[in-house]
């Protein structure tokens, strides 16, 4: 970044503070454990020792990038997965239909590696959109998806000559520290396989035996390798005055920050408390349960002849809850409404040239493949301390998974089973019933012509039918570190980025007249020194039109703030349940946007990079920085600032520890990104530029 820029930045900064006025006002921080550094407790000596120059821990977009990215510049590189599918999101969640925004898709302004993977889809099909969905640009099938970033990992390594070791079928289960607490200095992870005589992985759903995976000992159903990762022994340790001040790097890429609790990181989840900084908040105090819902998503196939379902044994539980959403006024007729869903995100278009459908699509047809991701279908929402997925700091603390070998993967293990059968009586549902639980009945009617696919080589590559592990858009998202500005810790905030209405009435009724003082400051842009003249009124402040620009930056970062809320009530198919109020207040258009290495940098560590939806963002923010080219983008930024932290000694936190003034290590290391194909800024970023108008990502 320029330095005009940062004595700009610096001085209005300056300026605020001086005014007694901080970016990030105080709060509840996550309550951390004390004592002596972390040591794994292993029962055995390890079945094997795997050296790693950098460990990244989850195969999902994110990790899958950092893999590209360090394979490229010749790193050896440890990767891990719940499941066998590289690709998180894309692959083994089943969300193959690509968010994205609009501008940034036309000027196909998108990292190196996210660009070759839209590439080889549209080599692989003939076309980008093999299934001629209308949510997206892109929609095709999950077991592709996986091929395809599983050879662009070894072109990787052709390419860079760096060495994959890819560990399939594995949980981290534990860590140890070093004795300063500031370094991770090895990880201890299990892998499983089927039990002599038992069926083929991925034939029961992950709630059957994900807590089999983080357990040690053999089972009848799993058998268990102990593998310790350790440093590689070619750089030799790290020692005061050597080259290398750290023994390597772990990059936290998993979909629900698993380091990030066990390294005992600052981190928060669930609802933000209203503040200026996150003024579309629903809560004054934080809701750590109430997070994002998860999807378990599944393909169906059009049929020619009628087929008959068996009722499950669970349908009458969570029937009260599916719904088409809402009536519009294209449709008119409830087999309008089935086609409206099943083309949404249909993945194979077998009759590209049958009749053009309501949306300007091809009506489903026979032998059509269409995969389910809808918010009142197979979206599983809970929201309080009964249900919520991901286990809260004080729920780890009470169930010993934060204990040395305690460590179970941090999930509600009842939540995924009720998120399994939740989907599976969407598709019960979508072919069988005539109720609808938000609109007129009348909209609804069977339509049996469809089959669920299932079968290790379907398009979920799974028995059940179901994805291997649920679509996840909220996980635990670190507080980075203390620095000018941020006091409490780096964070991304909604007022960062949001093209919300920040003048409406909502916003006045419902902040103090202090903070809604405050949050018009934060919103001037240029003109925040001139906000603290006497007897100011907010009314007259000018609100910025574009999202704040990090002097930081080491990616960039586009899509609507798109919130699935949690149900208010427990359980979430509870009849008449609705979502929690306010929760969508922020919902809507987000400015482009850029990815602080601040918000990757965790306090404590200084070997851990933070990737994937783990990132220090508020609610708010998160609910956007979770797409697939944002993925991307964080997991090349990773393997990027590894890489260049290596070659000049450096540990990350010191590229950024003296912002706002000049830091030429960073500067050096935003060029490299930026010659490497991995952009850190939109074009025509500037403090100057507020003309984004054909950027709307919706």
């Amino acid at each position: 970044m320029p330095l005009t820029y940062r004595a700009l930045a610096s001085s209005l900064l300056t300026s605020a503070l001086l005014m007694g006025s901080s970016p990030l006002p105080a709060g509840p921080v996550q309550a951390q454990n004390a004592g002596q550094p972390r040591v794994a407790k292993l029962p055995h000596a390890p079945d094997q020792v795997v050296e790693c120059e950098i460990l990244i821990v989850g195969g999902g977009l994110a990790g899958t990038a950092a893999a590209y990215e360090s394979l490229r510049m010749g790193h050896t590189v440890c990767m891990t997965e719940l499941t066998d599918w590289v690709g998180g999101q894309l692959s083994s969640q089943g969300t193959t239909a690509l968010d994205e925004s609009k501008e940034q898709r036309n000027q196909l302004f998108y990292s190196r590696g996210y660009k070759e993977l839209r590439d080889r889809v549209e080599q692989k099909y003939g076309e980008l959109n093999p299934g001629q969905c209308w949510v997206s640009a892109s929609c095709f099938m999950p077991y592709d998806a996986n091929a395809i970033l599983m050879d662009m990992l070894k072109q990787a390594v052709a390419k860079g000559k760096g060495q994959l070791k890819w560990f399939p079928h594995t949980v981290v289960k534990d860590l140890s520290l070093s004795r300063d607490g500031k370094q991770i200095q090895n990880v201890v992870a299990i892998q499983h396989r089927p039990a002599a005589g038992t069926p083929p992985l991925n034939t029961e759903p992950l709630s059957a035996i994900i807590e089999d995976a983080y357990t040690y000992q053999d089972s009848p159903r799993l058998s268990k390798s102990v593998i310790q990762f350790v440093p590689s022994q070619a750089s030799g340790p790290a020692t005061p005055g050597s080259p290398h001040p750290v023994d390597w790097y772990v990059v936290e890429a998993t979909e629900t920050g698993e380091i990030v609790a066990l390294a005992d990181i600052p981190y928060q989840l669930g609802l933000d408390p209203r503040s200026p900084l996150n003024p579309s908040s629903p809560v004054t105090q934080r809701d750590p349960y109430c997070t994002q819902g998860f999807t378990y998503t599944f393909a169906m196939e059009r049929t020619a002849t009628p087929q008959t379902y068996q009722v499950p044994p669970f349908y009458s539980r969570y029937a009260p809850y599916y719904s088409w959403e809402k009536t519009r006024d294209n449709l008119k007729t409830p087999q309008d409404y089935f086609d409206f869903v099943f083309t949404y995100r249909r993945l194979f278009n077998a009759n590209p040239r049958s009749q053009q459908g309501i949306v300007g699509v091809p009506r489903p047809g026979v032998g059509d493949i269409s995969m389910q991701n809808w918010t009142w279908g197979n979206d599983y929402r809970p929201g309080t301390d009964k249900d919520n997925l991901i286990l809260t700091h004080d729920q780890l603390v009470a169930s010993g998974q934060l204990q040395p070998g305690g460590w179970m993967g941090g999930l509600r293990t009842d939540a995924l089973r009720q998120g399994e059968n939740h989907a599976l009586g969407f598709f019960y549902w979508l072919t069988t019933s005539s109720t609808d639980s938000q609109i007129d009945s009348r909209w609804k009617t069977p339509d049996p012509y469809n089959t669920l696919l299932q079968g290790l080589d379907s398009p979920m590559g799974t028995v059940h039918g179901l994805s291997k592990y649920p679509y996840i858009r909220e996980g635990r998202r670190i507080i980075g570190r203390p620095s000018f500005g941020y006091e409490q810790g780096f964070t991304i905030s909604e007022i960062d980025f949001s093209w919300n209405d920040f003048a409406s009435d909502y916003y006045r009724q419902n902040l103090s007249s202090s903070a809604y003082l405050s949050m018009r400051r934060f919103l001037a842009g240029l003109f925040t020194v001139q906000t603290f003249a006497d007897h100011p009124n907010p009314e007259q402040f000018p609100i910025r039109e574009r999202s704040r620009i990090y002097p930081d930056a080491v990616g960039i970062a586009q899509y609507a703030i798109d919130f699935h809320p949690c149900m208010a009530q427990y359980p979430v198919e509870k009849p008449g349940n609705i979502e929690r109020p306010g929760v969508r207040q922020a919902h809507g258009q987000a400015y482009p946007a850029q990815i602080p290495l601040r918000a990757m940098i965790p306090q404590k560590i200084d070997n851990l990079l933070v990737s994937s939806k783990s990132i220090a963002t508020s609610y708010s923010a998160a609910a956007a920085y979770r797409v697939h080219s944002f993925e991307w983008s964080v997991g090349a930024a990773a393997a990027h600032t590894i890489d260049f932290s290596l070659r000049r000694g450096v540990r990350p936190y010191e590229l950024v520890d003296q912002l706002p003034s000049q830091e030429p290590l960073l500067d050096a290391l935003q060029m490299e990104l930026q010659n490497s194909g991995n952009p850190v800024q939109f074009p025509n970023t500037s403090i100057l530029n507020e003309n984004w108008s054909q950027w709307k990502p919706w």
